[in-house]
């Protein structure tokens, strides 16, 4: 992950208003995108079983779950550890059937090596998509998110996602949903910094709770 500077980031929103004025305010009135501004000291697995872990669960529901998991493994949580975990055990610190197959899948995908993290680098943001939602349980949002948020890739749309499509209607004005497909069109006009505009949009939603 290439780390961006402030000066750099600041260059990208000047670069978003010039294409689309409507958002100068939410730009203007947010902290500066957070995203490819520091390297995260999570692994890539790590970063991956937290997210399965998080699936439809309230932060601080997840956060449990994820400290008990990592009490399971001596706070390292690395892939061969949890092939000699049992399915039960995983369970009995509430992860649910489903979520410990997607580990599982997930740890013996790296393992055997079809799953290669040094790669990562060299791929293509849908080449990296592609091997991740192979795994059972890890979908197209999961990826996107690991793209933007642990990889740091500034190009990724994730239009499927609903807050950011609530954010883009409040920037603009809109009186109607827009349509995820229509939505995919527009990002066309931001290429090489999607990622940084769909910030804003979550900034946008959530204000000054957002968790981005």
């Amino acid at each position: 992950m290439s780390v961006i500077t402030e000066v750099e980031m600041r260059s990208i929103t000047k670069k978003i208003i010039k294409v689309d004025a409507a958002f100068a305010p939410i730009i203007k009135s947010s902290p500066l995108c957070s995203i490819a501004r520091k390297k995260y000291n999570r692994s890539h697995f790590e970063t991956l079983l937290n997210s399965i872990i998080s699936q439809q669960l309230a932060v601080k529901a997840a956060d449990t779950i994820i400290k008990r998991v990592n009490l399971l493994v001596d706070e390292k949580p690395r892939p061969e550890k949890f092939l000699n975990l049992s399915d039960e055990k995983l369970r009995s610190v509430g992860v649910s059937g489903a979520k410990t197959r997607s580990i599982k899948e997930l740890a013996t995908a790296i393992e055997s090596g079809k799953l290669n993290f040094h790669k990562f680098p060299k791929l293509s943001n849908d080449e990296i998509s592609a091997q991740l939602t192979q795994i059972w349980g890890i979908g197209r949002w999961t990826s996107e998110m690991f793209l933007m948020f642990h990889l740091g890739r500034l190009d990724v749309w994730p239009v499927g996602d609903l807050a950011m499509r609530r954010g883009w209607e409040k920037i603009h004005r809109l009186r109607s949903e827009i349509e995820p497909k229509k939505l995919d069109k527009l990002g066309d006009k931001f290429l090489g910094f999607k990622s940084v505009v769909a910030w804003y949009c979550w900034r946008a939603t959530e204000g000054e709770n957002s968790s981005w």
